[in-house]
């Protein structure tokens, strides 16, 4: 692949962090409807994402885009890569709120109730989709945008996004089904 071509524009990254974002918060508000019967909007914001998506898909797209064509190794470097952001990120969360948004202490081989290993499993394998098939898609879709369209959408998400962070900052959401605090 052509170095050029692996070097976006900022717009790119931005897209791409907030489309996975979305598509988290889809994966997390199904999984719960599924389990709990009821709509929770997952996460410490308020808004549909969850960043801890966009930074491990952008995690991956930096490391293993390069070994696209070596599927098994993407999914054994994604699970730990994920596994350690999700260990990490949860720590963190807990932390500064003192809150747990997520528990895997019933769920076999847990660490801490942080992660298990089931969930770095999925994530393998979503690494491993994400790598192997939808960058390549990706890359065909975003430069069929407009370079107008694609800034107006970052500007749009971002200033979106910094409004819901700084106002989390002060209240996470935190509410019934949410975290432990709720």
């Amino acid at each position: 692949m052509n170095r050029k071509r692996i070097l976006h524009n900022f717009d790119y990254y931005v897209l791409l962090f907030f489309m996975l974002s979305f598509v988290g918060w889809l994966w997390e508000v199904a999984l719960f409807y599924l389990t709990a019967h009821t709509f929770i909007n997952r996460g410490i914001y308020r808004g549909p994402y969850l960043p801890i998506y966009g930074v491990g898909g952008l995690l991956l797209c930096f490391c293993f885009r390069r070994l696209r064509k070596r599927p098994f190794w993407v999914f054994v470097l994604s699970l730990l890569a994920c596994s350690v952001l999700e260990y990490l990120t949860s720590y963190a969360l807990e932390l500064r709120w003192g809150v747990r948004w997520w528990d895997y202490s019933g769920h076999f081989m847990n660490i801490n109730g942080r992660i298990c290993l089931l969930g770095a499993i999925i994530f393998g394998l979503a690494g491993t989709a994400l790598v192997c098939l939808l960058l390549p898609m990706y890359d065909k879709i975003y430069p069929k945008l407009s370079r107008k369209w694609r800034t107006f959408l970052c500007l749009l998400l971002l200033a979106v996004f910094i409004a819901d962070a700084a106002y989390c900052a002060v209240r996470p959401n935190v509410g019934h089904g949410i975290s432990s605090g709720g």
